[in-house]
């Protein structure tokens, strides 16, 4: 203890504050102590002034416990052993570990967005609005290194989040006929982005496609068995899904990347023409396959709380549950339109008016589930977030 407030003494006078502090106020030592009940037999007399008396008079033992336990509350630690000197706790010395907790940043939330013009990147901006968090829009090039720097050198982002990328219009089939602009976007582009944050330290959430999957032997339709964050990818009907396959199998190697695989977005703005409901009310006919699906107004808010947690990797971004089209159109037509009717045809006749075939899968969403317990199912959530809202009928 003497050489502890030695060293600690000899820093203050060393910078001139040996009259303002004393040692005590930097450093004290506490024991637990175990007392003794009255009538119990006592300590041997001892000599006065000594340890052993002081614990005698107070019918006090010291209790010796070595323990490497703490709780702390910054961002960055140093962990060595209980002994408190400079060969256990200087950081080139033998420290046991050494570690940065990202969660505790002070830099406040700041973000920058891709996809001002896209559905979701719209709604990003309306929900930071909503919520007070600072955020700007990216002008660069997804493909332009130097443009992507230039942004973040002049927003000083918390987070990215990219919400840009080619789907098509007025579908998927566009990719097909396009395949040097849709790679440029969502290959090249995705992963200068990914690189550049990398390089600046920066999270990126990455809105990709969970259409990279397709019911199989091992996840058969209507099973309840999904794919999951870490199964490989087998749908390659369509050059869009081609992409989005090859870039995700890509970012895994970058740690800082959180790539949401998005199915079938649905919101509560159901006259979007990208809104999944949509698009399947104004189809002169329908397939009905049981899909996991996306409902925005319920899971972007979670993506924004995903940022807060600086979480990556791979996460099936979809409701937890299926969802047919035909359970889609009968809760519109009992909340929205009685009077709405729609006719159906299978996969074959449906191959016959589309270019690429179209992916139908479940995804495994437990992951999600369990970081966001309060995630509702696909079908509550249609009800609550989406056909309620918009309710027209005097349905109950």
């Amino acid at each position: 203890m003497q050489m502890m407030y030695d060293t600690i003494y000899k820093a203050l006078v060393e910078v001139g504050l040996e009259n303002e502090y004393e040692p005590q106020e930097f450093l004290n030592f506490f024991c637990l102590g175990n007392r003794e009940v009255d009538g119990e037999e006592r300590l041997n007399s001892a000599a006065v002034n000594t340890p052993q008396a002081h614990a005698q008079k107070s019918w006090r033992l010291m209790i010796y416990i070595h323990s490497k336990g703490m709780i702390v509350d910054d961002q960055y630690v140093i962990l060595g052993s209980a002994n408190i000197n400079r060969c256990s706790m200087e950081d080139t010395r033998d420290t046991e570990i050494e570690m940065a907790n990202g969660a505790a940043s002070d830099k406040p939330l700041k973000f920058l967005i891709y996809g001002r013009t896209g559905w979701i990147g719209g709604l990003l901006g309306k929900l930071c609005d909503s919520q007070g968090i600072e955020y700007a829009y990216g002008s660069g090039r997804l493909e332009d290194r130097s443009s992507l720097e230039a942004d973040i050198a002049g927003v000083n982002p918390s987070h990215v989040f990219n919400a840009a990328g080619v789907t098509g219009r007025p579908n998927v089939d566009w990719c097909e006929s396009h395949k040097v602009e849709t790679i440029r976007t969502n290959v090249v582009g995705t992963l200068t982005l990914a690189d550049v944050c990398r390089e600046k330290g920066l999270v990126l959430i990455n809105y990709a496609t969970g259409c990279i999957f397709e019911y199989d032997a091992g996840h058969p339709l209507g099973s309840g068995v999904g794919f999951k964050e870490e199964d490989t990818p087998n749908f390659t009907g369509s050059f869009y899904s081609k992409t989005k396959a090859m870039v995700e199998e890509l970012l895994k190697n970058y740690e800082n990347v959180c790539t949401l695989r998005v199915r079938m977005p649905i919101s509560s703005d159901l006259s979007n023409p990208r809104n999944f409901i949509t698009k399947i009310t104004r189809y002169e006919k329908v397939v009905d396959i049981p899909n996991s699906m996306t409902i925005l107004d319920e899971l972007l808010p979670i993506s924004i709380e995903m940022a807060k947690r600086n979480l990556t990797g791979i996460w099936n971004f979809t409701n937890p549950g299926v969802v047919s089209h035909n359970e889609i159109l009968e809760m519109y037509r009992d909340y929205i339109d009685p009077n709405f009717t729609w006719k159906n045809f299978n996969l074959e006749e449906q191959a016959k008016v589309i270019v690429a075939p179209r992916s139908n899968n479940e995804l495994d969403s437990s992951k999600l589930n369990q970081e966001f317990p309060e995630m509702l199912p696909i079908k509550e959530s249609l009800i609550k977030n989406v056909f309620k809202p918009n309710q027209k009928t005097a349905k109950t």
